[in-house]
């Protein structure tokens, strides 16, 4: 593979290192302000509703334009977030701004694959993608839990950087600054694509009808359909269980916040591993044969909720996150390849952002309702790993024979 392939993955991995780590700065900021506890999972729904507002737009804009040009663009739009949240912005809002930088970079990242890499090789190219995407969550995951924690936040109370810089978060703040703009310094080198499916017009009630219209289209297509819905259930559920950790692990293993946030990285481990098989051993058109792992997923998510020793706690989520990486990395290919052929690779990819994400809000908010009803975290923890085994179990049913030719 040549070296353009891998300033997309270095561009990748910097910019999602940001993401990962400036989300537990914006938790500590929370904190700091004496926040509610049901206001930390709605720090990920202000980031994720970009995703749905915007994606009707943001598809056709990625688009119009070289893909490396509109990571660029978007990486920008975190910087600026980012600016804002240490400048004083409210966590939530600054945060969600963002969150509009990720909503446009998304259907550039992954829809540059598409028109970069032949179809073949697309299953090894989300492997590459999420692999190293999962080491970004991983290490965002240490960083940030590292730089807030008490001791680095004691030191720059004693030695502030300056008048603007003198708790842990700020300075988390600063770091992701430069990790960001590293990451804009890859997009400059990203190589220039021919532009593949411009669009005739750009008026904003034509992009809204031809969103819905590509959306209907998706789901229609009974490989788009399957593929669209498996990987919006989970990141649903992905992003809802690194929250639920943090308090599982509280509650049943007495961890503090520091290594909670860094027990979330565990699963990340899993995941690595297991798109690591995924690329490896599963083929494109094979790709629906993996759902019944999902099932099993959500049976080992249960299991989290009678387990309080901690080393067996990180061998459950670690085989959570293989069992999760081995079923998601060939559904988000087969997912890319169905929207390449039907309608463009950006579009494709933002209507899979508008669902995910608006999966990812309802999952939220159903966790955020159930912290408010003051449910118990094992109660939290069944429930959530018997939908997953449900819906999982429903997906395989209806499409466990499909397959793509």
């Amino acid at each position: 593979m040549n070296q353009g392939f891998y300033i997309i993955l270095a561009a990748q991995f910097f910019s999602a290192l940001g993401d990962n780590t400036l989300l537990f700065a914006a938790i500590e900021l929370l904190k700091d302000r004496a926040a509610p506890a049901w206001q930390i999972p709605v720090l990920q729904q202000f980031f994720v509703v970009s995703f749905i507002v915007l994606a009707p737009f943001v598809g056709p804009y990625a688009d119009s334009l070289p893909k490396g040009q509109v990571m660029l663009i978007s990486n920008s739009i975190k910087i600026a977030g980012c600016l804002a949240l240490l400048f004083g912005l409210h966590p939530l809002l600054a945060y969600g701004f963002a969150g509009a930088g990720a909503a446009l970079y998304s259907p550039a990242k992954y829809g540059i694959l598409t028109e970069y890499l032949p179809k073949e090789r697309l299953v090894w190219a989300n492997g590459w993608m999420e692999g190293l995407t999962v080491a970004a969550i991983i290490l965002g995951a240490i960083v940030g839990g590292v730089l807030i924690g008490p001791s680095l936040d004691e030191y720059i109370a004693q030695n502030p950087l300056s008048a603007g810089i003198d708790t842990a978060p700020e300075f988390a703040i600063l770091v992701v600054l430069g990790v960001y703009f590293l990451a804009t310094l890859f997009n400059l080198f990203i190589p220039l694509l021919p532009i593949e499916h411009a669009m005739p017009n750009y008026d904003l009630p034509f992009l809204w009808a031809d969103f819905w219209r590509n959306v209907k289209q998706l789901w229609r297509d009974p490989l788009g359909q399957v593929s669209l819905a498996v990987t919006s259930l989970f990141w649903g559920a992905g992003t809802t269980l690194r929250f639920i950790i943090l308090i599982w692990a509280a509650t049943l293993l007495n961890l503090d916040l520091q290594q909670a946030t860094q027990l979330t990285a565990v699963v990340a481990v899993g995941l690595a591993i297991g798109s690591a098989v995924a690329a490896k051993w599963v083929p494109l058109g094979h790709a629906v044969k993996v759902l019944p792992l999902g099932i099993l997923m959500g049976f080992f998510v249960m299991g989290m909720a009678w387990i309080t020793d901690t080393k067996i706690a990180i061998l459950m989520l670690v085989l959570i996150g293989v069992l999760a990486g081995s079923f998601v990395i060939p559904m988000n290919a087969l997912l890319q390849h169905r929207g390449h052929l039907l309608m463009g690779s950006g579009h494709s990819i933002a209507i899979q952002n508008f669902n995910e994400n608006a999966s990812i809000l309802l999952m939220l908010g159903a966790y955020a309702l159930m912290l408010e009803a003051e449910l118990q975290v094992t109660t939290i923890v069944v429930l959530f790993g018997l939908f997953i085994a449900g819906a999982m179990g429903f997906l395989t049913k209806i499409h466990g024979h499909d397959q793509d030719d």
